[in-house]
């Protein structure tokens, strides 16, 4: 397993979050901070669909090339590891996707497939595919309506859509402005589906500076692969 992509991925994090501080006023930084703590006591972490729960069918575009991409298709090949990001917008996602294509071949060599899922516009996804150079699907969600399902959407506050306006991040251009839901984001989230359908891991944050370490996901496919070479 590559060391620069699993155990080093929440330090990578933390050092976007320690460079940010020092650059930017703290009244703006306020800004997040209060919106975090707010979404967090929303409990919205508890609501998320949890392990052992059946997961919701998707079929949705593929930002490479432009084809429908469902779940019964890829869990016919082996577990998903599905990842839901803001955008590509957010540096806290690109990193830890970036971390995820290297460690990519390891989650292959146990089975798996990986998606990551946004609403972003499908052109949105192809400029974060082709900039990062990643090699597994991404995928477009509208409105977060499958986020939804996953229980792991939420609406943007206006005190951080005002900020996001601010700091020239425009979502509705982004999203492809769809009306009530322009505003919707997932939370980062993280969720393994057995080949049956059955969520194996499922860790989502109301801090969107928070990710999974990359082995706990690891561990889980492991642990599914073993027991299928006992089968």
């Amino acid at each position: 397993m590559p060391p620069t992509a699993s155990g080093r991925l929440q330090h990578q994090l933390d050092t976007i979050t320690a460079n940010t501080r020092e650059l930017v006023q703290p009244e703006r930084l306020a800004i997040t901070d209060n919106a975090i703590h707010d979404l967090l006591a929303t409990g919205i972490e508890s609501l998320i669909l949890p392990i052992g729960s059946t997961a919701p069918h998707f079929a949705l575009q593929d930002a490479l090339t432009k084809k429908i991409v469902r779940s019964e298709d890829l869990l016919a090949v082996g577990p998903v590891i599905v990842k839901f990001f803001r955008g590509r917008w957010c540096p806290y996602c690109m990193t830890e996707l970036e971390a995820w294509q290297q460690l990519y071949p390891a989650a292959r060599e146990r089975g798996a497939l990986l998606v990551a899922i946004s609403p972003q516009l499908i052109r949105q996804n192809d400029f974060a595919v082709q900039h990062h150079r990643l090699t597994f699907p991404v995928l477009t969600d509208p409105g977060s309506a499958l986020a939804t399902q996953f229980g792991v959407a939420y609406t943007v506050s206006e005190p951080m859509q005002q900020h996001y306006r601010s700091i020239l991040i425009n979502i509705p251009f982004i999203h492809g402005d769809q009306g009530a839901n322009t505003w919707r984001l997932p939370l980062p989230a993280t969720f393994v589906i057995s080949p049956s359908n059955t969520i194996l891991f499922a860790e989502a944050h109301a801090d969107h500076r928070v990710r999974p370490d990359p082995s706990d996901i690891l561990a889980v496919l492991a642990a599914l692969d073993r027991v299928n070479k006992l089968e």
